[in-house]
C-alpha cells in the first residue's frame, strides 16, 4: 500500500520512519518540502508537497497540529484525499497554554475535532488513531515486564479501520475499536490526559494506556 503522510515533525517522521520499516510504500508532504531533505536522505522516503503526496497515496496520514488540519487537508486536495483512508492523528490543542499540566482544547466536549474534518471532506475515511501517545512510543513501544499497551482508534468505515488493525498491531500495539467517529469525542482527550506527567513532570515516555478486558 502507498501512504502518504501530510505533515514534517516529529509525529510525521516517526510514522513515515516505521511503515517504511514494514514494508509500506512511503512518502512525506511539507509546504517546503527541501526541508525535510536530511530526513528523506537517512530514511529512504521520498517528499513533495502534500497535493503530491496525497495524489500520489492510497491512503494518508494527517499529522499535523489540530489547529491547522483543515488547512492542510485543502491544500492536499480534496479530490485526491476522496475515497482514501485518513488517519487522524491530530489534537484540537488551543493556543492557550495548559494549567496545571492539562492542555486546554477548542472543542466541546460533545464535539471531536475529527467530525469537524470528516464533515469538512465527506468522500474521506477518517479513521482516529496515534493521537494518545507521544511520538516516541508509536512505532515498537518497548514497557518490560508488561502486557503491551492499547491504541483507540475509531471511524465511520469498517474496511479502513480494518487497515488501521494491521498497522497497530503491527506498530506492538493491542487496537481497541471504539466504534463510529463519534468515540473521537472520548478519544482525543486522552493526549490531555497522556500529557500531564510530561508537563508536571517531564515524563515523555514512560507510560502509555492499557485498557484490561475479560
Amino acid at each position: 500500500m502507498r501512504i502518504g503522510v501530510i505533515g514534517s515533525a516529529s509525529v510525521g517522521q516517526t510514522l513515515a520512519s516505521g511503515l517504511k520499516q514494514h514494508g509500506y510504500d512511503v512518502r512525506i508532504g511539507s509546504r517546503t518540502p527541501a526541508k525535510l531533505a536530511e530526513f528523506s536522505h537517512k530514511s529512504g522516503v521520498q517528499t513533495g508537497t502534500f497535493a503530491d503526496v496525497a495524489a500520489w497515496a492510497e491512503a494518508v496520514v494527517l499529522a499535523v497540529k489540530g489547529a491547522v488540519a483543515a488547512e492542510a487537508l485543502a491544500a492536499a486536495g480534496a479530490a485526491n484525499l476522496a475515497g482514501k483512508l485518513v488517519i487522524d492523528t491530530t489534537n484540537p490543542i488551543a493556543t492557550e497554554p495548559p494549567e496545571d499540566g492539562v492542555l486546554k482544547y477548542f472543542t466541546s466536549p460533545n464535539e471531536s475535532l475529527m467530525e469537524r474534518l470528516q464533515t469538512a471532506f465527506p468522500a474521506a475515511k477518517f479513521v482516529k488513531a496515534f493521537n494518545s501517545v507521544g511520538a516516541g512510543l508509536m512505532v515498537n513501544p518497548s514497557f518490560p515486564g508488561r502486557a503491551k499497551p492499547t491504541m483507540f482508534y475509531c471511524g465511520n468505515d469498517a474496511a479502513a479501520k480494518t487497515v488501521i488493525a494491521t498497522i497497530i498491531d503491527q506498530f506492538g500495539w493491542i487496537g481497541s475499536d471504539l466504534g463510529s467517529a463519534k468515540a473521537a469525542r472520548a478519544i482525543e482527550p486522552l493526549c490531555q490526559l497522556w500529557c500531564i506527567p510530561g508537563f508536571l513532570h517531564n515524563d515523555w515516555t514512560g507510560h502509555a494506556f492499557h485498557l484490561l478486558t475479560r
